[in-house]
C-alpha cells in the first residue's frame, strides 16, 4: 500500500489510504484551530494503523448549524471531539448522533478541569467517552478499539 496522502484546505484536513473506500473511519472535530496539536496526537495513532480519518474545525458555539449538518451527513464510524474551556463540542456531537463520541478535554484554563468536567458530566442517554486532558493519543487508541469490534484485521493488529 502506498504512503498516506494528507490534503489540507482552509477548514478541513482529509487522510485516506489509497486502497480504502471513500468513507472515513474516524471524524476528528476540533473546536478551534488552536486544538491542532492535540489532533496531531490522534492522527499519529490512526496513521500508525492505517485507519482513515478526516479533520474538521467546527465550533459548537460559532458554527452550530454547520456542525449539525456535518454530523448528520458524516459517514464516519466514530467521532473524536477536541475542545477546551466550556467544551460543549463533544456533548453537542453526541446529541446529534448515535455513533460513538470520544471527547478530548484541552488545557486552556483551570488546568483543563473545566473541559474535563463538562465532558464527563453528560446527561443520561448522551454519552461521551472521555480521555485524559490533552490526551489525543488515547482518543486515537480508543477509536481503534471501537473500530476493532467490527474489523477482525484491525483487532488482530491491536492485539500484537
Amino acid at each position: 500500500m502506498s504512503a498516506p496522502i494528507p490534503w489540507r484546505t482552509a477548514k478541513i484536513f482529509i487522510y485516506s489510504p489509497l486502497l480504502k473506500e471513500h468513507m472515513v473511519d474516524v471524524s476528528v472535530i476540533l473546536g478551534s484551530a488552536s486544538d491542532e496539536k492535540i489532533a496531531e496526537k490522534v492522527t499519529a495513532v490512526l496513521d500508525e494503523y492505517g485507519v482513515s480519518y478526516e479533520i474538521k474545525i467546527l465550533s459548537a458555539h460559532r458554527n452550530p448549524e454547520e456542525l449539525r449538518k456535518y454530523v448528520k451527513e458524516c459517514d464516519a464510524k466514530v467521532f473524536i471531539a477536541i475542545a477546551g474551556l466550556s467544551a460543549a463540542l463533544p456533548g453537542v456531537v453526541a446529541g446529534l448522533t448515535s455513533k460513538p463520541v470520544i471527547g478530548v478535554p484541552v488545557n486552556v484554563s483551570l488546568m483543563g478541569l473545566d473541559a474535563l468536567l463538562s465532558m464527563v458530566q453528560m446527561p443520561s442517554g448522551v454519552p461521551v467517552a472521555t480521555v485524559g486532558i490533552d490526551n489525543g493519543k488515547n482518543a486515537g487508541y480508543l477509536a481503534l478499539r471501537i473500530l476493532g469490534l467490527l474489523d477482525a484485521d484491525l483487532k488482530k493488529k491491536l492485539e500484537q
